[in-house]
């Protein structure tokens, strides 16, 4: 398998995806995008779905990757970082993060999408633990308060993407709901 053409595939995916969004992002035009004939992706994916899935990978990278440079602070200001930095990626990324949890366009069980899902997970509950260990919220399962706040994270985000909030300050909104969580 020629991995540099697959590399192209992805990146010419991404690029549409961020200028298009999610809709136009088929086989035939991201081969177009890459300069490639339009059967060049499934000579490297098995498929739209495995295309979207690789795609999806360099989303949840990119997050985990953000997340991992987190500024030292104390526990909970790391975990009030994190918080921030989440609704700023999809803020930011809106089409990608539209994919990432498409489970209509995507595999959640290709490896590489899985690994990276469980990595984001792993590295909000660490932020949880370690604020836990500050005083924040002790005895409570921190997985369980990892995946509740990464929920109440994504709600925000894809109300807003998706128009739900359109008069509400999201700014003020987010605080209210780490204050919820985090007080």
């Amino acid at each position: 398998m020629d991995s540099a053409a697959r590399r192209r595939l992805i990146s010419s995916a991404i690029t549409l995806l961020g200028v298009e969004g999610v809709g136009a992002v088929t086989l035939r035009r991201i081969a177009r995008e890459a300069g490639v004939s339009h059967s060049a992706p499934l000579r490297h994916f098995d498929g739209r779905t495995a295309l979207l899935s690789a795609v999806a990978v360099e989303g949840f990278a990119e997050l985990r990757r953000l997340g991992e440079a987190l500024p030292d602070a104390a526990p909970l200001q790391r975990l009030l970082a994190a918080c921030r930095l989440y609704l700023a990626f999809a803020l930011d990324n809106p089409a990608m993060f539209e994919l990432m949890f498409r489970q209509d366009l995507i595999d959640a069980t290709e490896p590489g999408l899985a690994e990276q899902n469980a990595a984001i997970l792993g590295l909000f509950t660490d932020l949880v633990t370690s604020a836990q260990t500050d005083g924040w919220r002790p005895g409570t399962d921190p997985k369980v308060l990892a995946v509740s706040l990464w929920a109440a994270l994504h709600g925000l985000a894809a109300l807003w993407r998706w128009g739900g909030l359109a008069d509400a300050d999201l700014g003020a909104t987010l605080d209210v709901t780490l204050d919820a969580y985090l007080g």
